[in-house]
């Protein structure tokens, strides 16, 4: 079913395809049962994505130009506007992950993910991180990201498919998170 899948780092042209997706997938859309299955908890605005996109830090999966699937990859100075990633910063100087230092310098914020659920499960998932990680090594040793504790499928896959690994957790607003770290310079296997 991957086969035919086409990876582009997402242009302008590409934003409404982000939106339909984000749409289909965000936490405050779908009802508890489907969340499940997994969810995004970040909603991005037009202005946010053509940021994002000016930085070439939205990357795609598309099947028949249909964008099926996006990873999200940014500076902190990009994320900082929302309250959650301004509290992730503080916590920075107490991370630790192989022989990183944790800093907004050496690290991005990797995030949000998601896949259509029509193609998960189908090793979409390994071939998109890997198109995201040759682009943004480069400028970035060091990936970090959340996961909310009660998104299992999310944990599971990036713990287990693409080997993140947890170094850290948190609570805010009264949802727990996992903190998860990956060395961008180690290619998935």
């Amino acid at each position: 079913m991957i086969a035919n899948i086409q990876f582009e780092v997402a242009k302008l042209s590409d934003i409404d395809g982000v939106l339909a997706l984000q749409e289909l997938y965000l936490v405050s859309n779908l009802s508890e049962e489907e969340k499940e299955f997994g969810f995004v908890t970040t909603p991005f605005t037009i202005p946010q994505l053509t940021e994002v996109i000016e930085q070439q830090g939205l990357f795609l999966a598309k099947d028949n130009s249909k964008t099926i699937a996006y990873i999200f990859s940014g500076s902190w100075d990009f994320f900082n506007q929302w309250p959650i990633f301004n509290y992730m910063i503080t916590l920075l100087p107490d991370l630790k992950f192989l022989d990183f230092d944790v800093t907004t310098t050496n690290s991005f914020q990797y995030g949000p993910i998601c896949i259509d659920k029509k193609y998960r499960g189908k090793g979409l998932i390994t071939p998109l991180f890997e198109f995201m990680r040759k682009h943004i090594v480069k400028r970035y040793p060091l990936a970090l990201t959340f996961i909310n504790k009660t998104n299992i499928p999310s944990t599971k896959a990036h713990t287990e498919k693409l080997k993140w690994t947890i170094i850290g957790d948190f609570q805010f607003n009264n949802n727990n998170y996992f903190i998860l770290a990956y060395n961008m310079n180690q290619p998935v296997s």
